[in-house]
């Protein structure tokens, strides 16, 4: 009986789903409450929506950048200890063994050599 062949079907873009509910909860979070706090204050429409604008805009920048600086620190951070690891592999070779061997055994996996 011929088989079909399985293919599995993975949900890959879980970090950008996560930034983005974190992203508008947090950025829809201070509009609204900039203007319920505006609309208490001030009795014309037009400046309680252009303020929330205004913040939606601001908040949007700050969220963006600071995206964008923190993918940027992650990255240049990763390259560092690559080269830090690549350097040491090469001056302390059995230093490194040792240790990539200790992480495996802590895995459960059996020593050999």
């Amino acid at each position: 009986m011929p088989q079909t062949a399985h293919i599995e079907r993975h949900f890959t873009v879980g970090e950008t789903i996560r930034d983005i509910v974190i992203g508008m909860s947090d950025g829809l979070t201070v509009p609204f409450a900039l203007a319920a706090g505006l609309s208490g204050a001030v009795s014309s429409s037009s400046i309680i929506i252009t303020a929330g604008l205004a913040e939606i805009a601001a908040g949007s920048i700050a969220m963006g950048l600071g995206g964008y600086l923190a993918a940027r620190s992650d990255a240049e951070h990763y390259a560092s200890e690559r080269r830090c690891e690549q350097q040491e592999i090469q001056e302390k070779t059995e230093a490194e063994k040792a240790e990539v061997r200790d992480v495996f055994i802590s895995y459960g996996a059996s020593s050999c050599k």
